[in-house]
């Protein structure tokens, strides 16, 4: 009898926990804001609710802040300096945007203990205080998702795990952005180009989580004492359909290259513009190469290091395309080198190193091909002479 006593009263003490009394009036939920059109609103956006019913109040904390009035703000940006910090505003101040832009927002009410509720609502205070607010964005790493992500692990015990976000699936960064970009074809050009081989490698569900939408979720499904923690899910605002794929322009311009390297090469009377043409192609190509090298070098973005890219955006072409109208010895072995560094770059994102945007610009590596044969046979005519 005691032993069943025992366990009798065990069981009550679990099953009281979720039945306490909770005298906090303070109700804490998940905002996760849809996506938009403009490039810095297609990832979505997260928020942390918090509701006290006796201080009267609704307020969203909110870790997507920063100054855009810094005078230094672009360079900071660029050079991934810029620091985003965390704020709090009115709900309906916060809603608004989201109304305005017609953008789904939807809200997943946490259902914790009293105590936990008041330990992530410290935690969000002291974030508010001036030496902790601010820290250096990182949009794969340490975004508005992930700062929100961290607080519950940070702030319950062992006993809280998020739910299945990719469900198994093996899915990287790369893959998962031009998803996103799909409809926004130039911006989802220039982020993989930008964008270099760490980003090839699958993603965790925890990392996943630095998307709003898989931290919506992540949670959605996560357990807190073998509970589920979101209580119910409410749509707060029902945004616009999604945009539809339009055509792919970057595509279309670069065949455009492609046409005209083409008629310029097989077409007589245009082949006098073969050294125009190749100056422009090699000019491109070199200062897309040198931009790169800065984003890689001269930055704190960790995903543009190690950018494969740089084997066809030669920061040296930049150079050569200066010596196009006048043949150089040195143009053979630079010829050689250059279509060497094109095979390569094929190879690469053939074996998967790192995925290029191959659809989008292997019209453009074929037109530089041609150059290359160009500045190279022109050099060995004349070292043959």
């Amino acid at each position: 009898m005691r032993i069943i006593a025992t366990f009798l009263l065990a069981l009550c003490s679990v099953c009281c926990w979720g039945q306490q009394q909770d005298t906090s009036h303070i109700r804490i939920s998940l905002l996760t804001a849809g996506t938009g059109t403009e490039l810095y609103s297609m990832f979505g956006h997260s928020g942390v609710r918090v509701i006290d019913s006796v201080r009267n109040t609704d307020e969203v904390y909110n870790y997507g802040l920063f100054n855009f009035s810094d005078p230094d703000f672009y360079t900071k940006f660029t050079r991934g300096k810029l620091l985003y910090f965390v704020g709090k505003e009115d709900f309906n101040s916060f809603m608004s945007i989201y109304q305005e832009e017609n953008r789904n927002v939807m809200e997943e009410l946490l259902d914790l203990p009293m105590e936990d509720k008041y330990r992530i609502l410290h935690y969000l205070t002291e974030n508010l205080k001036p030496e902790k607010r601010s820290y250096k964005y990182d949009f794969l790493y340490d975004n508005c998702a992930t700062r929100i992500r961290d607080i519950f692990p940070r702030n319950l015990d062992t006993s809280f795990h998020f739910g299945p976000v990719l469900n198994a699936k093996k899915v990287t960064f790369r893959a998962i952005l031009n998803d996103y970009l799909k409809t926004a074809h130039w911006s989802r050009l220039g982020i993989n180009i930008l964008l270099a081989s760490r980003i090839d490698k699958e993603m965790t569900d925890e990392e996943a989580m630095f998307l709003p939408d898989m931290l919506f979720a992540g949670m959605k499904r996560s357990t807190y004492h073998q509970r589920v923690i979101v209580s119910d899910i409410r749509t707060l605002n029902k945004g616009a359909d999604k945009l539809k794929v339009g055509p792919n322009q970057p595509l279309w311009v670069m065949m455009g290259v492609l046409l005209v390297t083409l008629l310029i090469f097989f077409v007589k009377p245009l082949r006098v513009l073969k050294a125009v043409w190749t100056f422009g192609l090699l000019l491109i190509s070199g200062l897309l190469g040198c931009f790169l090298l800065f984003m890689w070098f001269g930055t704190d973005h960790n995903s543009c290091g190690n950018n494969y890219n740089l084997l066809w955006a030669f920061p040296l072409n930049l150079i050569a395309a200066f010596t196009v109208f006048r043949p150089r010895k040195w143009h053979v072995p630079y010829g050689l080198l250059v279509v060497g560094l094109l095979l390569i770059a094929l190879l690469v994102h053939a074996i998967g190193l790192q995925v290029m945007p191959l659809i989008e610009i292997l019209p453009f590596l074929i037109s530089l091909l041609y150059s290359y044969m160009f500045i190279y046979k022109r050099a060995l005519a004349l070292r043959t002479a």
